[in-house]
């Protein structure tokens, strides 16, 4: 017969976990509730910054959205205003329409081509007295050549630029023959090209050189790979507006950055064609190309 003292110890060690389980069960239904309590609490402060952020969001588009309504609907106001004075007959107040292409200038200048109504000022000029001919015409390079000067810092920070100085002295001794300035190698996005200058005449009066730019893709094939193309390059003709489309879907504009009795400077820039001005759209084929390269890509 077994000794009773084992009995009474696996008969102690029931009450024990039996006692421990009644304490357990209420602290463990306390610990679960606490739990649920303490995920709903966190999920819902999850939900209301979610909700917080998305709502951030959607007030900061719409008040985007509208000062870029308010924003246009002001241009265009401005726009009409202003362009209404340059269709009206009559001569009207020299220094009215320098100060309204100024303002044109300043504020439409990627998007319009300005060149025939700084022509048309510089016209009226010619014919205007020696005291606002004086007063007007350095006015009216200056906006010039800022607005040349800004369209550019924003071209060669995506494109390449050089430039060469012309010797108009040696210019009017070749006569019609002209003059081949030094050409320049360029790379644009990893694309390639050999730009070529030649200057063929020179207007001191209006301070405008007529040159010949030929441009060799390496790159493209057949007929695309040149680029030819003859114009005037005056103080009033800017990068983004006045450019030649080249193979590839890149832009070369010729710029005049000074102009003296004796000698003349071109700056040459290339650049990507997104960064024309917005009235300058893209070709089918170019658009067509740029889809295949993505996919290729991808």
């Amino acid at each position: 017969m077994p000794p009773p003292s084992h009995g009474k110890a696996r008969s102690t060690e029931r009450d024990i976990w039996a006692k421990v389980s009644i304490v357990l069960q209420p602290l463990g239904g306390l610990l679960t509730a606490i739990a649920v309590a303490t995920v709903g609490v966190m999920g819902s402060q999850v939900l209301n910054r979610r909700q917080a952020l998305d709502t951030n969001a959607r007030l900061y588009s719409e008040l985007m959205s509208q000062r870029e309504v308010s924003e246009s609907s002001l241009r265009k106001d401005m726009f009409v205003s202003i362009i209404q004075t340059f269709l009206k007959p009559g001569a009207g107040d020299l220094d009215s329409k320098v100060l309204n292409l100024e303002l044109l200038a300043y504020n439409f200048h990627e998007s319009l081509n300005l060149k025939p109504l700084f022509l048309d000022i510089a016209r009226r000029l010619q014919d205007a007295e020696v005291q606002d001919r004086l007063a007007f015409r350095p006015r009216l390079n200056r906006v010039a050549r800022e607005i040349t000067a800004k369209q550019m810092f924003a071209l060669e920070g995506r494109g390449k630029s050089f430039r060469r100085t012309v010797d108009l002295d040696e210019l009017r001794l070749q006569g019609g023959a002209g003059i081949a300035l030094e050409g320049e190698s360029i790379t644009v996005d990893n694309k390639s090209c050999d730009v070529n200058l030649y200057v063929l005449g020179v207007d001191p009066e209006s301070e405008q050189i007529k040159v010949r730019l030929e441009v060799k893709s390496p790159e493209a094939a057949g007929d695309a790979a040149d680029t030819r193309a003859v114009f005037h390059v005056s103080w009033y003709d800017f990068p983004m507006i006045d450019n030649t489309r080249l193979s590839n879907d890149l832009r070369c504009a010729v710029t005049l950055s000074n102009f003296s009795s004796s000698v003349a400077d071109l700056t040459t820039v290339c650049f990507p064609g997104e960064y024309a001005s917005l009235k300058d759209r893209p070709y089918y084929d170019e658009v067509i190309r740029k889809l295949q390269q993505t996919a290729e890509e991808n």
